[in-house]
C-alpha cells in the first residue's frame, strides 16, 4: 500500500483522484456544527492541490469611495473585498463562473443560510442530465453539500433572488478558478469569517463580463502589515 502511494504521488495523483468525492473533499468545519459525513474505512493520505497563498484572506489598504460594509467582488483577480472602513479592507480569494457563466451588476445580500440546503436550478439540472449526471432534487446542508458551510443569498434591486450566492465550497482547490455556474465560491472558513461581518441588505458590487456594475473606483494598495500585526484581524 505504501508503494502504491508513493507512486501515485510520484506520478502527480492525489488519492483525491481517485477516491469518491465525499472523501476526498472531508474537511472540519471551523465552526457550528453539521450533519455527520458517512463513516468510511479509507483514509485520505493526500489531498488536492492547497489553495495558492495570494488567495488566502488578509487585510488590505483599499482605497475605494464604497460605504464599510460594501461588498466588491473582482471576477477577474478573483478577489472579494469586505469594506471596512477608509483605506480598510479584507480580502478573500474566489473562484468564479467558468467561461460562459460570468456576470456582473450590483445586487444586495437578500437573506443569509448557515449550512444551507441545496436545490439545483431547472437549467443545471438539465444541463447535467445531457452529461449523464442526475442530480437531486435537493440536497440536504452538510460537509459534502456543494454550497459549503455558508450562503449569501444575492437579490436584486426588485428584491427578487438572482438564483446567485457567495457561498463555501467542498471543493476549495477551486478557490481561483473559473469553475462555477455563476456563483461565488469561498473557502468554507473564509465565508464563516464574512458572514459574521457581513449584513443582509449589504450591498454587492460585481466587477465582471458585460460592465454592468457601472463605475465603481477600487485601488488594492496591499497587505496592511500594521493591521496585520497588530490588528485585530483574526476569527
Amino acid at each position: 500500500m505504501r508503494k502504491l502511494v508513493h507512486a501515485l504521488l510520484a506520478g502527480g495523483i492525489t488519492l483525491a483522484t481517485v477516491l469518491p468525492a465525499a472523501t476526498a473533499n472531508a474537511f472540519v468545519p471551523a465552526s457550528g456544527s453539521a450533519p455527520a459525513a458517512a463513516s468510511t474505512d479509507v483514509i485520505t493520505v493526500a489531498q488536492p492541490k492547497p489553495v495558492p497563498q495570494k488567495y488566502h484572506r488578509r487585510v488590505v489598504r483599499l482605497s475605494t469611495d464604497e460605504r464599510p460594509g460594501t461588498i466588491i467582488v473582482d471576477t477577474n483577480n478573483k478577489f472579494l473585498y469586505l469594506v471596512e472602513g477608509k483605506n480598510r479592507a479584507v480580502r478573500y480569494g474566489i473562484g468564479v463562473g467558468r467561461e460562459g457563466f460570468g456576470w456582473s451588476g450590483v445586487v444586495r445580500v437578500g437573506r443569509k443560510a448557515e449550512w444551507p440546503g441545496w436545490t439545483p436550478p431547472p437549467e443545471m439540472v438539465i444541463r447535467e442530465r445531457k452529461k449523464g449526471r442526475i442530480l437531486p432534487a435537493y440536497m440536504e446542508g452538510g460537509i459534502n453539500n456543494p454550497l459549503g458551510a455558508r450562503a449569501l443569498y444575492l437579490y436584486n434591486k426588485a428584491g427578487h433572488d438572482t438564483a446567485f450566492r457567495i457561498h463555501g465550497t467542498n471543493e476549495p482547490w477551486s478557490i481561483g478558478l473559473n469553475m462555477s455556474s455563476g456563483c461565488i465560491r469561498m473557502m468554507n472558513k473564509d465565508v464563516e469569517h464574512l458572514y459574521t461581518r457581513a449584513n443582509v441588505g449589504a450591498k454587492v458590487i460585481v466587477v465582471g463580463p458585460g460592465g454592468r456594475e457601472g463605475k465603481v473606483s477600487y485601488d488594492d494598495r496591499g497587505v496592511d502589515v500594521l493591521r496585520t500585526l497588530f490588528g485585530s484581524f483574526g476569527g
